[in-house]
């Protein structure tokens, strides 16, 4: 096992039995593999798109898989054993489409060929053919922590992808892209210019996932208005919902509908308060506890059952709530019990053993919902702010949280910002500070929850149209970026920002393993990256460059 791809890794990266997420070395050799053979099925795949073909099947299986291996998803050896049999089953349907369309299959990279056998012993045995140590020895740092930009950046996408497409939206496009750049990856490149224009590319890609998601919530559940979210429980049987899926929930919403049982979101999915067609459920309770990182405190204290539907589960074998919880979709521990076919009946059996809250708490409420469509709606009130010089400065805290030392650096960012700028967050960062008092200019908040990590299309959208609205461009704008990050969703997001030219992003609390010092040079002569700091003294220099 070595792996680097998220915030929590062991400095050096987690080289031991037990990663720092609770993931096993059999399960990580596991994952490199499935996404080995993954990039098999896209060089295939690629070829066959490029002569314009395409199997529904195989891009629809493809970001599943490759939504698996991120952070704290699915830690299962079993589902990753048959997953590497599928992908294998996959790849051979991919190199016959290919060869059906006349596409050109000499000089194939080695994932095409591949086989790593599929029994356990067998992709054990494999696993050293996939792993990052055999290209980091030959390439050295520099070029491999590229290719995990960009790998990690595609699995970041691929979850975007998969949250769209369980909601019926795919488009054959990003498809294609995404197996190109998976195939790219496949050649095992070793040119830096090369490298690191492809991870661009994954950030435009991305971008363009994020708004088919967007436009998959939008369309399916309304556009997200502002919303009192209550943030303490009701009395009565109870449900927690975790994750991201928000169609998940919409099938738990209408599964439990009239059986007395209250749902509440959990993390990411605070946001969904906020949809009409899912605040239209009268026993959608509101939220209960905090970011991912909380959750084993949180879940513990739950009286009820739980869902996990996406990524940011933690080990749940140790607080006792083990024989109460459940994974959906792409999630899986191994003995937990996995619902299949939206079928929560599993799920709702369990709430109504469970004793539920035997009282309501105090009535406690934030306001969520300032999506895009709702700070668009007033954009000539916000211009009219900013012409008056009321609102002075805008400020994007958000991103993944994390249980290091160093993120109480958001809280503090956040609270020093001053009287007259408005604060757009987003993701599971909020936590640090959205039970805070910041008032408002005018009426209008000063925090305003856009919503989940993808949302940060939603914030990109707004600042286009003000930059457009004031015939300037966005790095014009005083517009000022302090992004925590934690996973592959959020190198994702970087990317999307830096294809865009985004320049000033303040991240942290650390910086990627995999970034050497080489390409963090690169990143900060290009985009200007800055590493988080001093709250107090980042702010100031925020200031000043307005």
């Amino acid at each position: 096992m070595y792996c680097v791809q998220c915030e929590q890794s062991n400095k050096g990266g987690c080289a031991v039995k037990i990663g720092s997420c609770g993931k096993s070395a059999e399960v990580a050799d596991l994952q490199d593999v499935l996404l080995r053979v993954m990039q098999g099925v896209s060089a295939y795949a690629a070829r066959a798109a490029a002569k314009g073909t395409r199997d529904a099947e195989v891009d629809a299986f493809t970001p599943h898989a490759w939504f698996t291996t991120l952070t704290n998803v699915n830690f299962d050896a079993d589902r990753f054993t048959a997953l590497i049999a599928r992908a294998l089953e996959i790849r051979a349907k991919a190199r016959a489409l290919a060869e059906s369309a006349g596409a050109d299959l000499t000089d194939l990279p080695e994932p095409a060929l591949w086989n790593p056998g599929i029994t356990q012993p067998q992709l054990a045995a494999a696993a050293p053919m996939a792993a990052i140590q055999r290209f980091m020895d030959r390439d050295g740092p520099s070029i491999t922590g590229l290719r995990n930009l960009i790998l990690y950046g595609l699995k970041g996408t691929a979850a975007y992808s998969e949250h769209a497409r369980v909601l019926g939206k795919e488009e054959a496009a990003i498809s294609a892209e995404f197996h190109r750049l998976a195939a790219f990856l496949a050649t095992d490149p070793r040119g830096m210019d090369a490298l690191l224009r492809e991870a661009l590319a994954v950030g435009a890609l991305n971008l363009k996932v994020m708004a088919l998601l967007d436009e998959a919530n939008t369309s399916r559940f309304g556009h997200p208005e502002p919303t009192q979210v209550r943030m303490t429980p009701r009395a009565g049987k109870a449900i927690l919902v975790s994750g991201h899926d928000l169609g998940d929930l919409e099938t738990l919403l209408q599964q439990t509908e009239g059986k007395g049982i209250n749902i509440y979101t959990h993390g990411e999915m605070l946001p969904a308060n906020a949809y009409p067609g899912l605040k239209r459920f009268a026993h959608l309770a509101g939220n209960y506890g905090g970011a991912w990182q909380n959750q084993q405190k949180d879940f513990a204290a739950f009286p009820g059952a739980i869902l996990m539907t996406s990524n940011c589960l933690i080990n749940p074998e140790l607080n006792g709530y083990r024989d109460r919880i459940f994974t959906s979709g792409p999630v899986g521990w191994h003995g937990i019990p996995h619902v299949k076919a939206h079928d929560f009946t599993p799920v709702i059996n369990c709430a109504l053993a469970q004793p539920g809250f035997t009282e309501a708490a105090p009535e406690e409420f934030i306001t969520a919902g300032f999506a895009r469509n709702t700070v668009l709606g007033v954009a000539d009130t916000l211009l009219g702010m900013i012409h008056k010089g009321d609102v002075k400065n805008i400020f994007l805290i958000g991103g993944c949280d994390g249980a290091r030392p160093g993120r109480n650096y958001f809280h503090d960012l956040a609270m020093a910002t001053p009287h007259d700028s408005l604060v757009l967050t987003l993701g599971c960062g909020k936590f640090r500070f959205n039970r805070e008092e910041f008032g408002d200019i005018n009426g209008v908040p000063r925090l305003l929850d856009i919503g989940q990590c993808n949302d940060a299309y939603s914030a990109i959208q707004i600042a286009t149209a003000v930059a457009g609205a004031l015939g300037c461009g966005v790095n014009d704008l005083p517009l000022h970026y302090a992004i925590s990050w934690f996973e592959q969703k959020a190198t994702a997001v970087l990317l999307s920002m830096l294809h865009l030219g985004l320049r000033g992003i303040h991240l942290g609390p650390t910086l990627p393993q995999f970034l050497t010092p080489e390409v963090l040079g690169v990143l900060v002569d290009k985009f200007d990256i800055r590493p988080t700091g001093d709250a107090k003294a980042d702010l100031a220099e925020m200031l000043r460059a307005a």
